[in-house]
């Protein structure tokens, strides 16, 4: 690892140490986004995954496929924050109101992908860095980060005018999560105006030490 990596995590050390197991396009795609995340910070994950999403050309089952892991990742996460992270206060509630949420986007695209005859993604299997509200705050803004950039990163390759529109009603929640987050961690809800960007290229060079096999 060069030392500019080093820097980079230094600054976000609980990121470095997500973990998500799998062979899929979809889990090394979200295994990439947060190896971005613990290079680059959090504004980076969102050019990577809109890139990462267009080079692969996915279908709209791919897309909600892609959708559902990162679903998965965040419910999984909420329910598994309160007691591991020791949670309280209104840290606690808003945590476990998220995490209602996440679990409900859950079950929503596993039956879109159904009825849209796929076979929904199985669920990877994940480890939280985390022991306290410091931890937890840090990873959430990780995740709700991701998952915002996510959706508008894959917006313009659904074909589907119904599933743009489930896609659009989900992002606003994710946007909400992300900003309720924020504040519990005393920083501004919308950071920057535009969203950073970064050349495939960049990332990929970045996020190979971190890729888990």
């Amino acid at each position: 690892m060069t030392t500019a990596h080093s820097t980079h995590t230094d600054a976000v050390p609980e990121l470095a140490g997500i973990q998500v197991h799998g062979i899929t396009r979809e889990a090394f795609l979200v295994r990439g986004a947060l190896a971005a995340g613990a290079v680059y910070g959090m504004g980076m994950i969102g050019p990577f995954v809109r890139q990462a999403v267009a080079q692969e050309e996915m279908d709209d089952l791919g897309i909600l496929n892609f959708a559902l892991t990162l679903e998965y990742l965040e419910a999984e996460f909420y329910k598994v924050a309160p007691q591991q992270a020791k949670l309280k206060g209104e840290v606690l509630q808003v945590a476990k109101e998220i995490g209602a949420n996440e679990a409900e986007h859950v079950a929503f695209l596993t039956k879109a992908i159904t009825d849209a005859g796929g076979t929904p993604v199985a669920a990877p299997k994940v480890s939280f860095p985390m022991k306290d509200t410091a931890s937890f705050l840090t990873l959430a803004m990780t995740f709700e980060d991701t998952g915002v950039y996510a959706y508008n990163g894959a917006a313009p390759a659904i074909e589907s005018k119904d599933i743009l529109a489930a896609a659009g009603t989900i992002v606003q929640i994710e946007a909400r999560h992300a900003a309720a987050i924020r504040l519990l961690a005393n920083q501004t809800p919308a950071p920057d105006a535009f969203d950073k960007t970064l050349t495939v290229d960049e990332v990929l060079a970045a996020v190979k030490p971190f890729i888990k096999a």
